[in-house]
């Protein structure tokens, strides 16, 4: 790799353990076993700069193009929003559960009712005041909608404060016309990426410890790591809530031994810097930069975009 981990919010890190150099592969090493002191996460979540093969220049016409679909879908949204009926399969596939064509089965099976009545018809309108269930659950015809923030420092990540601190709903008030919720927490001091949903589906399955979520943040240390205190990290370090397991670790290439990038899925509060203050070491800087397979690539410090429906359809698969 010839590529540097540098200041720019495009580039996860990418780490060398010097001689003999060797890069994590897509599966994390077993608690246990040998683990390389290595980090690549470019090859495996970035590509598309332009070392490979954009033209000079083509950075504002990709911004202007990805500035026009976003704003594109904001107002099919708001269009939505504003209609007095809607037909009950569009209804069913903006409540998240499926797919337009999908509905239409559930409602010739006759699955779902309306106002207390089951309702088989095609084409049926319905008003946003009535009752729609499915499956003895009531549904709302919301469209599901996914913002991905690149929240700065000084932010909660909470929907509102009573002290009345700034959240990141702030920064992503005009981004829908719904009401957003994030998804699982950042602390006031950290930075990176956060998703911003109304999919509670969605929230429900990032955020359950099951799934596993895998999380990537760069660590700036208030002193060198040692390669001792790096291997306990690997291992495992008992918290409150038990073992906290460290998918992968390594130093930084480039970059001073007080820095280090750390792989992890447990979601327990604070759980990176209550993992380096058990060693000694106080957290400086904490800066998230990959979430569930998506990152800040292409979005300034406390800037957000919509997700493309590709990066959805992957979240569902995943």
């Amino acid at each position: 790799m010839d590529k540097k981990y540098g200041k720019t919010e495009q580039e996860p890190f990418i780490t060398s353990a010097g001689e003999g150099k060797k890069t994590f592969g897509k599966s994390a090493p077993k608690r246990g076993g040998s683990r390389p002191n290595t980090f690549d996460t470019r090859d495996k979540y970035e590509r598309g700069s332009l070392k490979y093969g954009k033209r000079p220049g083509s950075e504002n016409r990709e911004d202007k193009s990805k500035s026009f679909v976003q704003k594109r879908r904001l107002t099919k949204i708001d269009k939505d929003i504003h209609k007095d009926t809607i037909r009950l399969n569009k209804y069913i596939a903006n409540s998240g559960i499926c797919s337009r064509r999908e509905a239409d089965e559930l409602i010739t099976q006759g699955l779902v009712e309306v106002n207390g009545k089951v309702v088989t018809e095609m084409g049926y309108q319905v008003q946003k005041t009535d009752k729609v269930v499915f499956d003895g659950q009531n549904i709302t015809p919301e469209k599901p909608v996914y913002v991905l923030l690149n929240k700065p420092k000084g932010y909660i990540s909470t929907t509102k404060d009573d002290k009345a601190r700034k959240t990141v709903m702030d920064l992503v008030a005009n981004a829908s016309p719904y009401r957003l919720f994030p998804v699982g927490r950042l602390d006031r001091s950290t930075t990176g990426v956060i998703l911003l949903t109304n999919d509670g589906h969605m929230t429900k399955k990032l955020t359950h410890p099951s799934f596993d979520a895998k999380k990537i943040y760069h660590v700036t240390l208030d002193k060198k790591l040692t390669h001792e205190d790096m291997k306990l990290i690997a291992e495992g370090i008992r918290l409150d809530e038990g073992v906290a397991v460290v998918d992968q670790i390594s130093f930084i290439e480039g970059k001073p031994k007080n820095e280090v990038g750390i792989e992890i899925h447990i979601g327990w509060n604070r759980v990176i810097r209550r993992i380096f203050q058990r060693l000694g070491y106080e957290v400086e800087a904490l800066d998230r930069v990959m979430f569930a397979g998506l990152t800040k690539k292409n979005i300034k410090r406390g800037h957000w975009r919509i997700l493309t429906e590709l990066e959805v359809n992957n979240l569902k698969m995943l």
